[in-house]
């Protein structure tokens, strides 16, 4: 297992994940719930299935009968469960903290 880097993208889709954790998620479904394009949204999901947070799984379901390819789904395993709800509990807290007020020179807009 690969140790996961959490930068704003990868903790906005843990975001996702997290809001229920038993409900399997499809890229298109969380392209719309991050704002993300599949080019930003895809690498982070299978940075995440690499590292074992997401498990990978094709939707089961007669395409004839749908009208449409399976989806590809993800879903948090347990320990990516686990560590994302550490991973997010860590950034709310870094973004919790008081921001230095900048001091700096005024020729460059910093009062």
């Amino acid at each position: 297992m690969e140790e996961v880097r959490v930068t704003l993208g990868v903790a906005a889709v843990l975001k996702v994940f997290l809001e229920d954790v038993s409900k399997p998620r499809y890229g298109y479904d969380l392209m719309r719930q991050t704002s993300f394009a599949s080019g930003k949204l895809y690498p982070i999901l299978a940075r995440l299935e690499k590292a074992g947070w997401l498990i990978k799984e094709t939707e089961n379901i007669d395409p004839a009968a749908e009208g449409r390819p399976a989806r590809r789904m993800y879903r948090l395993s347990a320990e990516g469960a686990n560590a994302a709800g550490r991973e997010l509990a860590s950034v709310n807290e870094l973004v919790r903290l008081p921001v230095p007020r900048l001091v700096g020179n005024p020729e460059v807009g910093l009062a």
